[in-house]
């Protein structure tokens, strides 16, 4: 690619970012709202499934995030800047844009208005906690709006390193109302009535949940698909890859995440049985200050993370729109493209806002190839290990397992969907 296009895009303008860029970027790209409905993943799953999925699914992505890193510079001098680029070099320019671009746009596209449904929900259960009965009731389709207002200014940011301190700024607030999520519950103590059976009743039900579970536990692992974009940022030599400082923050950035998931997952589970919704947060109602405090936190992690997965598509829209349409690289047409994109997820998050249908069916028919088993497909064909070596075995049961949740979680995503359809009403 042209230099000069180098320098003005996105992603690629400036490599300045340390280790800690990494850490908190993976971070915020990680524990997001798939962390809020664990404990409803949980319900539909059982104690014995869902810790099973839970733990393998910490493993698998920590061992493909691996080599996602490792591939950044599997060529020497060449640096895979983005995922569709690893993807050229592996197989071929035209096929690899064609399976890389469309599930990275899925997936970053599909997060970015789960985003906005999150933020909405949110900002709402703020207004309704703080006002209880004293304020007029407003719907959910302003909420989203007031959000989306904020991403149409911040959407201007030129670069992923220009939004390091948005980014810092949604880690520390993701690992604050992870931990409200699992330390209110556990002061407040067991419900009562709650009764760990599972959520559903019938059989074809129990089936299609644990087909939703399965999608909501894996969009909760989705930092994948921004990864080779962060370590784009950080500077690399011959005698200091950009691997290191990368491997280094993921690492912390893992360490993090478990102490996100895993207790918010099982204590949340634990307190409120099958009757957890399926955002930890609305289930809590005291004290009302600290549950107000969380869902502004929610909000601000997400003003980050929203940015976090648009960068790339900003980057992919204007690679696009200079070098296929010839326009000029400048402001117009950031202001344009970028304002275009951020009211599309607005109004698709205002037309189908049904949180947690929505994470499994993106969790699973995009997050699953992307964040399980593409780059396992991608390292197999590149250092090509010795077949029924210790390497080909691990690799190929990722691949199978991540195939199965391709196929399985859409599956209870989209039934949840159908079924939430038939009493919604539009724009109400």
């Amino acid at each position: 690619m042209d230099p000069t296009m180098e320098n003005w895009l996105p992603i690629t303008s400036s490599r300045n970012a340390k280790w800690w860029y990494s850490a908190f970027h993976n971070v915020t790209a990680m524990v997001g709202a798939g962390v809020l409905g664990l404990p409803y993943a949980m319900s539909e799953l059982g104690w014995e499934a869902g810790v099973t999925m839970l733990v393998l699914s910490w493993i698998i992505t920590l061992y493909t995030l691996w080599q996602m890193v490792e591939m950044h510079e599997c060529v020497p001098g060449k640096r895979f800047d983005r995922y569709h680029e690893l993807g050229q070099h592996v197989f071929g320019p035209k096929l690899g844009l064609w399976i890389v671009v469309p599930q990275q746009l899925v997936v970053e596209v599909g997060v970015n208005i789960v985003y906005m449904v999150t933020a909405g929900q949110s900002l709402q259960k703020f207004h309704e906690t703080v006002c209880e009965s004293s304020c007029k009731e407003i719907k959910l389709t302003y909420f989203i709006i007031i959000f989306a207002s904020a991403q149409f200014l911040l959407s201007q940011l030129p670069s992923l390193n220009s939004i390091s301190g948005v980014s810092l700024a949604a880690a520390v607030m993701s690992l604050s109302y992870s931990a409200i999520a699992w330390v209110a519950p556990a002061v407040k103590g067991k419900s009562a009535d709650a009764d760990y059976g599972l959520r559903a009743t019938t059989t074809p039900g129990k089936v299609f949940d644990f087909f939703e579970a399965l999608g909501t536990v894996a969009f909760a692992y989705a930092g994948h698909n921004v990864v080779l974009e962060i370590q784009a940022t950080i500077p690399s030599t011959p005698e200091k890859p950009s691997k290191k400082p990368m491997w280094k923050g993921a690492v912390v950035a893992y360490i993090i995440v478990a102490a996100c998931y895993f207790p918010a997952a099982l204590v949340g589970y634990w307190d409120f049985g099958n009757q957890v919704d399926e955002n930890i947060l609305v289930t809590l109602e005291k004290p009302k200050w600290l549950i107000a405090t969380a869902n502004m936190m929610v909000v601000v992690h997400v003003v980050g993370s929203y940015q976090l997965y648009a960068m790339p598509v900003f980057d992919m829209i204007e690679t696009v729109l200079v070098r296929k349409f010839r326009f000029r690289p400048g402001l117009m047409i950031r202001l344009v493209a970028r304002s275009v994109y951020v009211a599309f997820t607005m109004f698709v998050a205002i037309t189908f806002p049904f949180f947690s249908a929505l994470l499994s069916f993106f969790g699973g028919f995009a997050f699953s190839p992307t964040t399980y088993f593409l780059p396992c497909i991608m390292w197999l064909r590149i250092y090509r290990p010795r077949p029924f070596s210790v390497s080909w075995f691990t690799n190929w049961i990722c691949i199978v397992l991540g195939v199965l949740l391709m196929i399985l979680s859409p599956i209870g995503g989209l039934r949840q969907i159908i079924l939430r359809a038939k009493t919604y009403h539009f724009y109400q």
